[in-house]
């Protein structure tokens, strides 16, 4: 037997399936992007609020697409009390909590927007993954369907605040009451219904990836997939298969509006959506938004239940390049639409609400590829090397440094191994540090520092053949009394952002 104590395992690092680290330029990306959706939300009016990333389980609900058993699709846990939380699965479940909990301290309609992580228990797959952020808007108390026109007003002027212009997007709006109400119509209404009209909806969200016949065979009897998989279908027969293939198929609202009230005629729901529709289309054309930004779309069905009236998508309509290589058109970006019964859950009485999210991940992606981000505007800190390890020196550098800070200069001063002076140059350059402060004992005694130009040094490099010209030349480099340190970076600063905004025009 060998006493000898087993080598522990070196901890391997991994991260979890379905989740992604975040690097700098992806943040800042997305801090510039929220910010001017922020600025369009404030200016309809709307005010921040934040709930915490759990809530308990019954509160959050079972709303999510495509779960066939309680709360699948999120991620749980049970607290010492016993009682299950979950981490919330969208921005909206929560709202509605909050609103219910601070009903009475609550001014109606509460016009409100929150940015924030949400989570998904499902499999992960390219670009689909567990957490992911989005952007929501949300008016409570106001039961008029133009509190929905407005929403797909904001929506567009979002878009457009992006940089995203008229033509490359599209609100798509439609109404879950005439979906309903063609549902009624093709005797799949009533409670013992439910589950083949979720079927239904499930398909009909399938239209864009798999076109009208493939929804037709989820309609009926169902689809096999290129790999063999079958999914099952709804059952419906051919022609109530028509109907809704018709309903979806509508493309020009205006020419089809009389044959779809006729085809929603007597059903509890369905006149009433399609005169909500005709409401909407006179309200955002009476505000300037035409068809070419906000269009009536019975094609949209929007995936999670809580949906009770107007649903609406945001849509960008330019191609990009898929990881297969092949163009496709970009989709949605987000969507939303009216949820009247989720805080009456816990209200015992009608409380109104719509309201939209973005996808903040995916219309980042969008962004990049019409070159809107992904050029950071924050330049590297000015680096201020080592070259002696005594208090006094360390005390020179560190005043240096904070001289620079508090002239509002990004700066830092070196924090390695000072010894190595090259490793230093090297960090810079790596880290892409636009200017070098050097200063060694003789500068020191002299009450002066060099300045490193290391944008115009790379530039030059180029043009300069062996090491002895670099030494005589001394490119780049210039030595200034330490009192017109914080001057001379400024000008060099100055310098550089005036190349490369030549170098952007010249683009």
């Amino acid at each position: 037997m060998n006493d000898k104590q087993k080598k522990p395992q070196k901890l391997k690092a991994r991260l979890p399936r379905g989740f992604v680290d975040r690097a700098a330029d992806d943040i800042r990306a997305v801090n510039e992007m929220t910010a001017k959706i922020r600025e369009v939300y404030e200016h309809y009016g709307f005010d921040p609020v934040e709930t915490p990333l759990f809530e308990y389980t019954d509160a959050l609900g079972k709303f999510l697409p495509d779960s066939d058993r309680p709360n699948e699709g999120v991620f749980s846990l049970q607290d010492d009390d016993d009682q299950w939380m979950s981490l919330r699965y969208d921005l909206t479940a929560p709202l509605a909590r909050h609103v219910a909990e601070n009903f009475n301290e609550i001014q109606l309609p509460y016009r409100t927007y929150r940015a924030g992580y949400v989570f998904r228990n499902e499999k992960p797959g390219p670009g689909r993954f567990r957490q992911f952020m989005q952007f929501d808007a949300d008016t409570v108390g106001a039961p008029g369907v133009q509190a929905d026109a407005e929403m797909c007003m904001m929506m567009a002027d979002t878009l457009e605040a992006l940089g995203i212009k008229r033509g490359d997007y599209v609100i798509r709006v439609n109404n879950r009451k005439v979906l309903d109400g063609v549902l009624e119509a093709i005797s799949l209404g009533g409670d013992d219904k439910a589950g083949q009209r979720l079927n239904v909806l499930r398909a009909i969200d399938k239209l864009d990836k798999f076109g009208p016949e493939g929804v037709s065979l989820l309609l009926g009897p169902g689809r096999k997939d290129e790999s063999g998989d079958f999914t099952k279908g709804a059952g419906l027969d051919q022609k109530q298969i028509d109907k809704v293939l018709f309903f979806v198929g509508i493309r020009d609202y205006a020419e089809s509006a009389g044959r779809l009230a006729e085809l929603v005629a007597g059903t509890s729901k369905g006149a009433e959506g399609v005169e909500e529709l005709n409401f909407i289309g006179a309200l955002v054309t009476s505000a300037g938004y035409g068809s070419d930004r906000i269009k009536i779309d019975p094609s949209v069905v929007r995936g999670l239940e809580y949906y009770t009236g107007p649903v609406y998508e945001a849509e960008l309509l330019f191609d990009v390049t898929n990881e297969k290589g092949e163009k496709v058109v970009f989709g949605s970006v987000g969507g939303g639409g009216r949820y009247d019964g989720l805080v009456s859950r816990f209200m015992g009485q009608p409380v109104p609400a719509t309201g939209f999210s973005i996808g903040v991940s995916r219309l980042m992606t969008a962004l990049k590829n019409l070159g809107k981000l992904g050029a950071s505007a924050v330049i590297e800190p000015v680096l201020v090397t080592v070259m002696d390890g005594d208090v006094e020196a360390m005390g020179r550098y560190q005043k240096m440094t904070q001289q620079l800070r508090a002239a509002g200069i990004r700066a830092e001063m070196f924090q390695g191994n000072w010894k190595k002076f090259g490793n230093q140059l090297k960090y810079a350059d790596r880290r892409g540090c636009p200017i070098a402060i050097i200063q060694g004992g003789d500068e020191r005694a002299q009450g002066v520092v060099q300045i490193k130009d290391l944008v115009e040094g790379k530039r030059l490099s180029g043009e300069i053949e062996d090491n002895a010209s670099w030494r005589e030349a001394r490119v780049a480099q210039e030595t200034v009394p330490e009192a017109d340190l914080v001057a001379k970076v400024r000008e060099i600063l100055a310098a550089q952002a005036e190349d490369r905004k030549r170098a952007d025009n010249a683009q």
